[in-house]
């Protein structure tokens, strides 16, 4: 029978709940055989459950999951051979690890065809029964991985990782150097396009953790109803609809590292949930009877202030203490100017790659119009902006004349065309004219964000989305220019 969370927590002693390395459905039939391989493989930090059949084996794996069988090959009522049918056939990609006294080349044959993942004769060395399960597990894991990866992958990761060469941008990474190969969480605060996703991912590729799965979900885009299944998942039938096993995003990236983007955002019944994780390294899936373990690095993120929630009570002071072990303030873009230019060349350099082209430089004229700008969408924005320049002005050269006079114009791709043709004249004027290029400037953003309010019919979330930039952004823009977006001008 599937052990009693009682009987798993003794095994941790007084000290508090360690990690298990995984969780061992072990099937066989003799009571002392089924003892012994208990003891020795808790002794080595697996978390086991018995089953002295195939029948108890599978009602268990009904009830509670597991990461592998370990079974004898030979048992009355039915042996490992027939469990290996039987489990893929209910639990796809659970492996299962055969052992036996009366090994013979076609017995395992037969086994590997049905789909077991390795064979082991009786009596088994504990070294390699170790070793046979951390492979079946590291196989599991990856196979995780990739089931995610195919689902989720979304193409926003950069190469070559986080940049930049100012002094705030150097500050982040020293602390994002200390923390990597600790497994403590870390909280990266910062605007939004200030890199969170990033670093986050720099953290997990310096950390212990770099070669097990990362993972990542936005906390605000997942449903209300479905918030449950995605961090914790559901069993097979556990409410309408779920038609087939479902692992949450805790257990894909077991081992490894989660990255939770806008924690601020979380529900209130979520946030309970997630504390007991960070606090037991446990959850319970729906519709199983035995909560599962996972061992996890979190890192979150959020562009709120979660000290201002917490005061507020929509967000809990315990979860916030618990997130806030290791904290990292990313700089917005206007902080960090120096980074601009190295930015828009790292950028144009990728946008090449994709268009198939050569990357094309970036004139002094270019680099003093960037830097002049006050980038609210920070470099998600200018991306974009560099984007737009390359394709408009496919040259070798990317000049202050191939840039609009506000980079939120070219983002969106929203100014009249009167708004173009001003680019070649104030807007290019040479650096010393500083006060004139913000007028231009200033009035290009102006009408830019008229302009999209009018297309998006006073619609902020469209405007927004026409404009390159988050809807959070778009009151900066309001308090800047004056512009009451309930009442356009003519």
């Amino acid at each position: 029978m599937p052990e009693t969370r009682e009987a798993r927590a003794a095994t941790t002693g007084a000290g508090g709940r360690a990690p298990a390395r995984g969780r061992v459905l072990v099937v066989e039939d003799e009571a002392y055989v089924r003892a012994s391989l208990d003891e020795v493989l808790r002794a080595r930090g697996f978390d086991v459950s018995l089953a002295g059949g195939v029948d108890e084996a599978m009602a268990g794996l009904a009830k509670s999951p597991v990461d592998v069988v370990l079974a004898d090959l030979r048992m009355p009522g039915g042996g490992g051979l027939e469990l290996v049918r039987r489990a893929h056939a209910a639990h796809p990609g659970v492996p299962v690890v055969i052992l036996t006294g009366h090994g013979t080349v076609s017995s395992a044959v037969e086994c590997m065809k049905a789909g077991a993942g390795d064979y082991l004769l009786k009596p088994v060395d504990p070294e390699a029964l170790e070793v046979a399960l951390d492979r079946a597990l590291n196989a599991r894991a990856l196979e995780r991985e990739v089931a995610y990866l195919r689902r989720a992958s979304d193409g926003t990761e950069e190469p070559g990782g986080p940049l930049g060469d100012s002094p705030a941008w150097r500050r982040v990474m020293e602390r994002v150097a200390a923390a990597a190969p600790t497994d403590s969480t870390v909280l990266l605060l910062g605007e939004s396009g200030t890199g969170k996703e990033m670093v986050a991912r720099q953290i997990h590729r310096l950390g212990r953790r770099a070669a097990s799965a990362y993972v990542r979900v936005n906390c605000a885009a997942v449903p209300l109803e479905m918030w449950e299944s995605e961090f914790f998942g559901h069993r097979r039938g556990a409410f309408t609809g779920a038609s087939a096993d479902r692992d949450g995003r805790f257990r894909l990236a077991h081992k490894g590292t989660l990255f939770m983007d806008e924690i601020g955002s979380m529900p209130a019944a979520g946030q309970a949930k997630i504390l007991r994780v960070l606090q037991d390294g446990e959850f319970d899936r729906l519709g199983d009877e035995q909560p599962t373990r996972v061992d996890v690095r979190v890192i979150a993120a959020t562009n709120s202030d979660l000290e201002a929630e917490v005061a507020a009570g929509r967000f809990r002071a315990d979860l916030f203490y618990r997130l806030n072990v290791i904290r990292i303030d990313l700089p917005p873009l206007r902080e960090r100017v120096e980074d601009i230019p190295l930015l828009a060349r790292h950028f144009a350099r990728d946008i090449a790659a994709r268009l198939g082209r050569r990357a094309p430089s970036l004139s002094g004229s270019a680099a003093d119009l960037l830097k002049s700008y006050h980038w609210p969408g920070n470099a998600r924005e200018l991306r974009n902006v560099v984007e737009r320049a390359m394709i408009l002005s496919p040259g070798e050269t990317l000049s202050g004349l191939d840039l609009p006079p506000a980079g939120v114009v070219a983002s969106g791709g929203v100014a009249p065309a009167h708004d173009r043709a001003a680019a070649s004249g104030p807007a290019a004027a040479p650096a010393g004219e500083a006060m004139a290029l913000r007028t231009v400037i200033a009035e290009s953003e102006r009408r830019a964000v008229i302009e999209a309010l009018r297309r998006a019919r006073g619609v902020r979330k469209e405007a927004a989305r026409l404009l390159g930039i988050d809807q959070r952004n778009l009151a900066y823009y309001f308090r800047k220019h004056g512009i009451d977006p309930d009442a356009l001008p003519d």
